[in-house]
């Protein structure tokens, strides 16, 4: 199968951030064989003409969670134990395995549209549910099980030992590791230091060292967490993580919020891959160090977290609210450029995942994830001066026309192919509503309803 994508302004991401003004983009199968400007073949199967048009590599996801997406809009304006203990455990463990996959699909509907095509999950209960979304879907999926071996108020179903939880993880990986093509891998997650023993994070950083994988785990979150650290072992989370021994190239630590100076340099030289989920972050975390790790040479890629901590899981909006956040809160109108963002989006999501060999930016002979973008859809991105920082500051998910991932268009012309999308709207509807009723959950009257 061959595919070309003509006379596109082609963004690559590559080492040198090298950009075609009218460039073309050959796919054979599931990689990307010539880049740039080349004669064409004969025998393509299908040519795209893109002239006015972006193509550049789509979007990864590092910190998102699939199976909370029934759960959009259950716990707006509450604090963190509020939201966590009331609206949303309540909520997860009264889900099913069909839940998590439908779940799952709705969630990977909205990715596809709004550009994503690879995603890092921290944990839901049900991999197996999550797995067969992700692979019907046809996106990458680095998927984990939510993992807790201790901590107040855990619902029933969840209150296991260190040895369940571990045990649970092989099994999931041994099940669905590499399956759908390489596309779907299971790493280790471990939820917050408030729900994990020393021994679960140590045997966890083992096990995951032991099978080549990451370990997905929510770090230094929230102030109350550094807190916890501090009165249970003596120190912040951060700093109690380093004397363990866990932090390292291959752990992707989510949020980061509430590190140190020391502390980013502990991320920068164990290599710990940072996930930054600013409009997660400004419900009620707080505002992380971004600015420092990017100057330390920590690796940055953002998150969506899940839709009842964001409500909108999308990158496009993620991407636009980094680049004013900090700049606000530091007073600095050049910190964080609209280049280092967009590098935080593709190829550092890659890197935090460990695929950058195989996508993040468009080059010859790696995976075929793109998307293609048309700047002149809505007035909304218009004109075009600065394309980096329009793609940034100025679009909109409904500027992406079409989605791509492992050759394979998932989304052609804003219809989605591999998803029925009327119908998981109304499945997704339905689940929500049940999961609700099982959890015996209420949300306040906000206006007299009539």
């Amino acid at each position: 199968m061959k595919i070309l994508l003509k006379n596109a302004m082609v963004i690559t991401m590559n080492e040198k951030r090298e950009v075609y003004r009218k460039g073309d983009v050959l796919i054979e199968n599931d990689r990307i064989a010539k880049i740039g400007h080349f004669e064409y073949p004969d025998d393509c199967d299908e040519v795209m003409d893109c002239e006015g048009k972006i193509v550049m590599p789509s979007f990864v996801n590092t910190h998102t969670h699939t199976s909370q997406q029934l759960a959009r809009g259950l716990a707006d304006d509450v604090d963190l134990l509020t939201w966590l203990r009331e609206r949303i455990w309540p909520y997860e463990s009264n889900m099913t395995e069909e839940d998590s996959y439908i779940s799952t699909l709705l969630f990977c509907a909205e990715q596809i549209k709004a550009g994503c095509t690879s995603i890092a999950e921290p944990g839901g209960q049900y991999v197996s549910g999550m797995a067969k979304a992700v692979t019907e879907a046809g996106i990458r999926g680095k998927l984990a099980k939510s993992v807790m071996d201790c901590g107040e108020g855990l619902p029933g179903p969840w209150q296991r030992n260190t040895d369940e939880e571990l045990a649970k993880q092989e099994e999931d990986l041994r099940k669905y590791h590499n399956t759908a093509d390489g596309r779907v891998k299971v790493w280790f997650g471990i939820r917050t230091i408030f729900n994990a023993t020393d021994d679960l994070i140590m045997r966890t950083k083992e096990l995951a060292d032991k099978y080549g994988v990451g370990v997905h785990m929510h770090i230094a979150e929230a102030k109350s967490e550094v807190e916890y650290a501090k009165e249970t072992r003596g120190c912040t989370t951060v700093t109690h993580l380093n004397r363990l021994g866990f932090l390292d190239k291959n752990v992707i630590a989510a949020h980061a919020v509430w590190l140190t100076n020391e502390e980013v340099e502990m991320f920068r030289d164990h290599g710990v891959k940072v996930s930054h989920n600013p409009a997660s972050a400004m419900r009620v975390l707080g505002f992380a160090k971004i600015p420092r790790m990017l100057r330390e040479g920590v690796c940055v890629a953002l998150g969506t977290d899940g839709a009842p901590t964001n409500n909108r899981m999308n990158m496009v909006d993620e991407m636009w609210v980094t680049s004013l956040i900090h700049k606000g809160w530091r007073l600095e109108p050049d910190v964080v450029k609209a280049e280092e963002i967009l590098a935080m989006a593709t190829i550092n999501g890659a890197k935090a995942v460990g695929e950058e060999e195989l996508y993040g930016s468009l080059e010859a002979g790696k995976k075929a994830d793109l998307i293609v973008i048309a700047p002149d859809i809505s007035p909304d991105m218009v004109p075009v001066h600065d394309p980096i920082a329009n793609l940034v500051t100025s679009m909109h998910s409904t500027n992406i026309q079409c989605t791509m991932c492992d050759g394979k268009w998932l989304m052609k012309d804003r219809v989605l192919l591999t998803i029925d999308e009327k119908e998981i709207i109304r499945l997704g509807k339905e689940h929500a509503a049940a999961i609700c009723r099982r959890g015996n959950i209420s949300l306040p009257d906000r206006f007299p309803m009539i």
